[in-house]
Order: C-alpha cells, then sequence, then structure tokens
C-alpha cells in the first residue's frame, strides 16, 4: 500500500482500508474473529511479501459476518500450501469453497485443499461432462429405436438422469449454473463467456451484499467483467469494490479504455483492486481512472473490507 493510499483512506474514515501483510502479524491472522470483513490475497505472480511463493493463477480467503471462503485454489498444490502457511491461514477451517472456473491456474491447488480439508463443500459451476462432474438428463441425446437392443445405449432403456464423474472423485462439489444467494448476503453469479477462446465456459463469481454495497470476488471474468459488474447490480445497484482478474491481459489499450470508463463512469464502482489476469496496461489504465480508489492487491495484501468489523 503506497503512503499517499493510507493517508487518504485514513483521514476520509473510508470503510475500505487496506492492510498490508508486513504490518499484519501472524497472532492476528490465526485468531481471526468471527465478525472479521476481509480479503486475503494467496496466489498471484505479483506482490511484496518475501515469504510467499508468485506464480500465475488466483486464490483469495474472504472473510465475512464470520464466513471463511477459499475463492480459487491457484495453480500449484504446493505453492498454495507454502503461500497459505506463510499467511497463517487454516484451510482445514473454511465454511465452503468456490471455484470460479475450469482453467488449471484457479483449481490446480485442489488437491492439497482437499487433503487438508478432504469433505469441505465446494461450489462450482456446472457444465456438460464437465471436470467438477455433471449429469444430463438422458434426454439429451438422440435414439433410434429400429436398431437392436445390443447396439442400443443402456439397452434402449437409459436412466432418467445420468450422472458423470469428476477429476476429484469423493470431493462435495455442489454444482451451479445459475445465481443463486447461498448464504445470507452471500451471492453466486453464473454467467456463461461468449468470447472467442473461452465459448461457453462458464463462470461463477462471488458477490457479498454489504451495508456499503456489493463486495465482488471475480476468478478471471471470461463472461466480461462488464457483463458481472451487471448482474451483481441487480442484487444491489451500488458496487463497493471488486477484487480479481478483469481478464484484460491481451485486451488492446482501446478496449481497455472501454471496460475502465464503463467501471468508473457507467456503474460508479467505489473501489478497485485487481489482480491475475488484469493485465499490466490495466492495472495503469484503472490507476489512472480511479486514483486512490484503486486498491494495490498483490500476494499476500489483506483489504480490510469494513472499519466496524476489525
Amino acid at each position: 500500500m503506497t503512503a499517499n493510499s493510507l493517508s487518504v483512506s485514513c483521514s476520509a474514515a473510508l470503510l475500505l482500508l487496506v492492510g498490508c501483510a508486513g504490518r499484519t502479524s501472524a497472532a492476528q491472522m490465526t485468531s481471526a474473529a468471527p465478525s472479521k470483513a476481509q480479503i486475503t490475497i494467496l496466489y498471484d505472480a505479483f506482490g511484496k511479501d518475501p515469504a510467499m511463493r508468485k506464480d500465475w493463477g488466483y486464490a483469495a480467503l474472504v472473510e465475512y459476518a464470520g464466513k471463511r471462503i477459499l475463492f480459487d485454489s491457484g495453480n500449484s498444490p504446493e505453492i498454495l500450501a507454502q503461500n497459505t502457511k506463510a499467511k497463517h491461514v487454516d484451510l482445514s477451517k473454511l465454511d465452503f469453497v468456490v471455484m470460479s472456473h475450469r482453467h488449471g491456474d484457479h483449481m490446480g491447488g485442489l488437491a492439497y485443499l482437499l487433503r487438508v480439508n478432504p469433505k469441505v463443500r465446494i461450489y462450482a459451476p456446472k457444465e456438460g461432462f464437465g471436470v467438477y462432474g455433471a449429469d444430463l438428463p438422458s434426454s439429451f441425446y438422440r435414439k433410434d429405436s429400429s436398431l437392436p437392443l445390443e447396439e442400443r445405449y443402456y439397452d434402449g432403456t437409459p436412466p432418467d438422469v445420468m450422472r458423470f464423474g469428476s477429476a476429484w472423485p469423493g470431493a462435495n462439489f455442489q454444482l451451479v449454473d445459475k445465481t443463486a444467494e447461498i448464504a445470507s448476503d452471500i451471492h453466486l453469479i453464473s454467467l456463461v463467456s461468449d468470447k472467442p477462446g473461452t465459448l461457453e465456459m462458464h463462470e461463477l463469481s462471488l458477490a457479498i451484499n454489504t451495508p456499503d454495497g456489493i463486495v465482488l470476488v471475480v476468478g478471471c471474468s471470461h463472461p466480461g467483467i462488464d457483463k458481472i459488474v451487471e448482474a451483481a447490480s441487480t442484487i444491489n445497484p451500488r458496487i463497493h469494490l471488486i477484487a480479481g482478474g478483469f481478464h484484460l491481459v491481451v485486451t488492446s489499450d482501446a478496449d481497455i479504455e472501454k471496460i475502465v470508463t464503463a467501471l468508473h463512469d457507467t456503474f460508479r464502482v467505489q473501489y478497485i483492486a485487481p489482480g491475475h489476469c488484469t493485465g499490466e496496461p490495466a492495472f495503469t489504465a484503472l490507476k489512472r481512472a480511479f486514483g486512490n480508489r484503486y486498491l494495490y492487491a498483490g500476494l499476500g495484501t489483506t483489504l480490510a473490507l469494513s472499519t466496524s468489523h476489525n
């Protein structure tokens, strides 16, 4: 956090402050009070904490209203383990997990998570034949009753619902295919990408309806960060904070400016804390537009959401 950001946050008594890793003691992290409201970045490719290992991917611990939520699990089990230990974060004590989408840099750390917390509930996007498991009605395929039984699927009498395995047998996946409130004021936004390269990819974003507005945590924003914010604004039109990856890492300057303008002017986002695949040119553009309302969110950073919860 820059000195300028700290000065503005303190003098204005903002409800959103940035606590840097170097100023957060191990004792404070391990004695997390139920009332804490904060986001701790556990996985990313940039940051200041020398005890944490940078890698391409994303994971964050979200704490709000007594809930402890792991959002994504990064790219590597070993690196997730190192980084959580460095921050004294105990992944065996979670209320649930949210996996934003099926890309490896967001789900690669699941092997470590499941070693320390094998039965934790994991919300994941529902996709046909998806890696998190799936089910489909047997009516999805065309049938031909003229064939002999030995040439017909299930001898011509398939189950009503066909269930498919996941890459992590035994994991407690709860598959989501529509926006839903999963706990009091905690929502999952379900959207589908229509972008080249990720066409038809399902993605979940976490939206917390706080007294100050929506706190939105995004993984890679493949459906479009503007579309995710638009969906979140139907829950509460006041968008307090967006943290995570905006997927502008290869986007042209002109298109970056369109997104920045939409976030700043159309949706009137109060604070922005971009990371992961947002991209370096987009970091620059967002800093220019948001000024002191741009929050550094590198690896190891803790974003405290409200002074009333500390």
